[in-house]
């Protein structure tokens, strides 16, 4: 049992705020899932920047120096701010890849949390209060996010088997479910090329939908995919750069909740998590149907969703 929440802003006016309501929503979920927790927060894009969330056990150690270190790496200036056990180091375009395969030479403690052009991940162990105050995420603004909130049950309470996954370039995952097949596919996705760190589960699934992608599939298609290819019961929200998709198995037996109104659509494993947004009550509210994949996204109409059985 997990809990998850989600949400996407179509009112402007509301992304100062992106950070506190999701804070509000994830500490909700609590009891569903109090061994960890997560946010992922799409923000503003700089151009020709791009960003790089990293995390140590050691931080003091681990980020002493480290964004001179990447310049040299890179060739080009590498910025750092420091949230508690958490470094964003935001680099010049294109020099993810270069600055990554250098972090177990600099630190073997550092590992990545996320990387894209706009996507911030911070993720702990601990109940999703703490996890909240210790990142400060109330005050992060951004256009859209998702939180976990975690029981874990596939493996063991560590910073990298919390959610979100980031798999691929400004993609995440959350998860509440379990995928029965995940060992076969992890196998079969290292030999495609796509990087595993984890025993987790929800990593699989993220990295299936990464290799979709990479393969040509849109969001939609590589979700619809996943239908037939992943095996188990899991209710998925994904996060992409301009938005976040749905999609619950043919038996959607893991909770699942949505709202909609001009301003935002909402995500909850349960309604509670929904009922301090605001307008909620003026909300078309309703259970996601199995078997199938919802969309929103920021470049298309503004209450447009994506449905395929």
């Amino acid at each position: 049992m997990c809990g998850i929440v989600g949400l996407f802003l179509k009112d402007k006016s509301l992304e100062p705020k992106l950070g506190e309501m999701l804070t509000s929503m994830l500490i909700t979920m609590t009891d569903r899932g109090p061994d960890s927790a997560g946010i992922a927060i799409y923000g503003g894009e700089t151009a020709g920047k791009a960003k790089l969330v990293v995390q140590s056990d050691t931080p003091d150690v681990a980020f002493d120096g480290l964004d001179t270190k990447l310049s040299k790496v890179v060739g080009g200036t590498v910025t750092m701010l420091v949230k508690s056990t958490h470094a964003v180091l935001t680099l010049p375009a294109g020099t993810i890849a270069a600055a990554r395969a250098c972090l177990p030479e600099i630190d073997a403690s550092l590992r990545v949390m996320s990387r894209g052009d706009s996507l911030e991940i911070y993720k702990e162990v601990g109940l999703p209060k703490k996890v909240a105050i210790q990142f400060d995420l109330a005050q992060m603004s951004g256009t859209h996010g998702i939180g976990h909130t975690r029981m874990a049950t596939e493996s063991a309470v560590t910073t990298m088997g919390a959610h979100p996954f980031n798999t691929g370039d400004d993609q995440c995952l959350v998860h509440n479910g379990s995928l029965s097949n995940h060992n076969s596919l992890r196998r079969k996705l290292r030999r495609e090329g796509i990087h595993i760190e984890t025993e987790n589960d929800t990593e699989v699934g993220a990295a299936y939908l990464t290799w979709q992608m990479q393969n040509g599939a849109s969001l939609g298609e590589a979700l619809e995919s996943s239908l037939d290819d992943l095996d188990g019961f899991f209710t998925f929200v994904v996060g992409t750069k301009d938005g976040f998709g749905v999609v619950r198995d043919p038996i959607a037996c893991k909770p699942a909740v949505m709202a909609e109104t001009d301003q935002y659509v909402a995500f909850g494993s349960e309604y509670r998590a929904l009922v301090d947004l605001p307008g909620i009550e003026n909300a078309r509210v309703w259970e996601p149907e199995p078997a199938t994949v919802y969309f929103w996204s920021h470049n298309a109409a503004p209450t447009s969703a994506e449905k395929a059985a």
